[in-house]
């Protein structure tokens, strides 16, 4: 680069959509500080504005889109150019460049080993050709034990490095590209990438290519560096966690046995689990080993069988509340949240009767309500009949009315237990804020814990007895 080392090129990242999305951002940070480049809050501070894009569904997408555009308004004396990175900018290429000429650059995955590289060239005056939108399920090969050789131009999949500044690297054993954007005793860990199940209303696949899992110890060894950098609980992330390691000749739960063994690591919880792939020896870790906290995060998407046949889903009432009694049986103070989705094509009815019965009898802690939307790409798209949007609306009201009541009820019905708190942070009036083991971030709720200002910390990880309930949120007095 031409900037010297005393004076960094200073870049405001803006990172949006999920957890895994969080965890590409943070490589690209770490890409960039090692490059010399320097983060900085403030967009009008920055050299650069790069927005990292959700291409999910049709709301992510017009966020990404407005985002883009109130970046661009920052460009003037300082601020030389807007660049879109993420799914979005992965998913629709040269497309979005043509439709949006307010950002600079739309770079996707392939562009990220070469990011610092990138936004020198741009900052010189260069706009980089953006590519064509294509099928990343196409650029690994068909045979999941082939993946692991061509797995560089996938986000989170650059392996190890030995190089990196002081700063971004722990105190010992390998380094990675990798830079925190925050400081909270939580974070994600992606232990996958991509998605080789073909859900009749699912894009992503498209765009994030095929799955493709990361070596347990790679896995492991970013876990270590996480812990080291104060975190006490990782959240494994990926389109599929249930998949892990079939490409690799290993599985999720020899994973999880490794990742118990890292020292410090407190709490390991696992998102994205698919309900029809939980076998009785994952089931016996996750329920078993201390550190793996009880919660499942389970997306049955319906419970009609009919429908989710046409969703390209298994299941039905039946298997799925013999799943979570299985669970309770063992761990009945364990967390259980889900997605649903209402009017796919040919939802009926009677079908969002037997959907409704089910997440009565389920009685689950939190439960997303989504209305479905065609996504370009799928087979949904093509399916008929179409469900009117005002049905959809309708049905979404109906089940998110069902849904919080009974969240609300399982939450009550825990006043007087036991729970065990992650403090995250402490308010302005000193009440220290957290999750319980059954919580997961940002989604189910959280504990406010009754203590004189001033006693716990972030990160202080103790004991409470719950007290009261407003919603999916609890009140604990903390355990003398």
């Amino acid at each position: 680069m031409s900037e010297s080392a005393s004076s960094p090129v200073p870049v405001h990242l803006i990172s949006l959509g999920c957890a895994r999305n969080e965890v590409d951002s943070e490589e690209l940070a770490g890409r960039l500080a090692a490059d010399g480049f320097a983060l900085v809050d403030d967009p009008d501070d920055a050299a650069v504005i790069m927005v990292n894009t959700c291409g999910f569904i049709d709301a992510a997408k017009k966020d990404s889109v407005d985002t883009l555009l109130d970046a661009a308004e920052h460009k003037g004396s300082k601020t030389k150019a807007v660049v879109a990175v993420g799914c979005l900018a992965e998913r629709y290429g040269a497309e979005l460049a043509d439709a949006l000429p307010e950002a600079d650059a739309v770079l996707g995955f392939d562009d990220y080993p070469q990011i610092a590289a990138r936004l020198t060239a741009i900052l010189a005056g260069d706009r980089p050709k953006s590519h064509d939108r294509r099928d990343r399920r196409t650029l690994l090969p068909v045979t999941p034990s082939l993946r692991a050789a061509d797995a560089g131009s996938v986000p989170g999949h650059g392996g190890l490095v030995v190089d990196l500044p002081a700063g971004l690297a722990p105190v010992s054993g390998p380094r990675l590209l990798r830079k925190r954007l925050s400081a909270g005793p939580s974070a994600p860990l992606k232990i996958a990438s991509g998605c080789d199940r073909r859900c009749a209303f699912c894009a992503i696949p498209s765009f994030r290519g095929s799955y493709l899992s990361r070596p347990v110890g790679e896995v492991v060894a970013e876990a270590r560096w996480l812990v080291e950098s104060g975190v006490r609980e990782v959240v494994l992330v990926s389109e599929n966690s249930t998949g892990y390691g079939r490409d690799l000749g290993t599985n999720l739960e020899t994973l999880l046995i490794e990742l118990s063994g890292v020292s410090g690591l407190d709490w390991i919880r696992v998102s994205y689990l698919q309900p029809a792939e939980i076998h009785a020896s994952l089931l016996h870790v996750m329920l078993t080993l201390p550190n793996v906290v009880p919660y499942f995060d389970l997306p049955f998407q319906h419970a009609a069988e009919p429908l989710l046949r046409r969703m390209r889903r298994f299941g039905n009432p039946e298997s799925f509340l013999d799943l979570l009694g299985r669970i309770r049986a063992e761990r009945p103070e364990a967390g259980i949240r889900s997605n649903v989705i209402m009017g796919f094509p040919g939802e009926t009815d009677e079908m969002v009767d037997v959907l409704a019965d089910f997440l009565a009898a389920a009685e689950m802690d939190a439960v997303g309500v989504f209305g479905y939307s065609d996504e370009e790409g799928t087979e949904g798209m093509r399916l008929r009949p179409k469900v009117d949007d005002e049905v959809i609306a309708e049905r979404v009201d109906r089940i998110s009315t069902l849904v919080e009541a009974v969240s609300a009820d399982r939450a009550a019905n825990r006043i007087g237990s036991r729970v065990q708190v992650l403090v995250e942070e402490v308010d302005e009036d000193g009440a220290p804020l957290g999750r319980a083991a059954h919580q997961g971030p940002e989604t189910d709720g959280q504990i406010t814990l009754q203590t004189p200002p001033g006693k716990l910390a972030t990160g202080d990880l103790v004991w409470g007895i719950v007290s009261d309930a407003d919603g999916v949120d609890l009140v604990a007095e903390l355990e003398a």
